[in-house]
């Protein structure tokens, strides 16, 4: 499994930011699948997880503001950010593991549980 994500970049606050997370080498539909971010000097936290049936989780400070979605014609999984603040400048991580995963892990403990595959990261300035 190969994670490759893009479009992170400077936003002022308020605005909007789209990452996608291109999947290779496994069927996306079939991963367990979420967003973790990590700033300098602290620990990789969790921001939104997606099972298979396409349940998904988030972290409280990102309810209803960040969603999760995957296209799985495109083998991509995207998280849409809306009203950014300063503290969600991080580099965003896209993460994937085989089912079964217990998702709520993923994002309620930092770091979160080992997870196989990491993609490079992106990152996301909010100013």
């Amino acid at each position: 499994v190969q994670l490759v994500e893009s479009g992170g970049g400077s936003v002022q606050a308020g605005g909007s930011l789209r990452l996608s997370c291109a999947v290779s080498g496994y069927d996306a539909l079939y991963l367990c699948m979420g967003w973790f971010r990590q700033v300098p000097g602290k620990e990789r936290e969790g921001v939104a997880v997606i099972n298979r049936r396409g349940t998904t989780r988030y972290a409280d400070f990102v309810t209803g503001r960040f969603t999760i979605s995957r296209d799985n014609a495109k083998n991509t999984l995207y998280l849409q950010m809306n009203s950014l603040k300063p503290e969600d400048s991080a580099m965003y991580y896209c993460a994937a593991d085989l089912p079964p995963q217990d998702l709520r892990l993923w994002v309620w403990y930092s770091p979160p549980p080992p997870i196989g595959y990491w993609g490079q990261g992106t990152q996301v300035t909010v100013s």
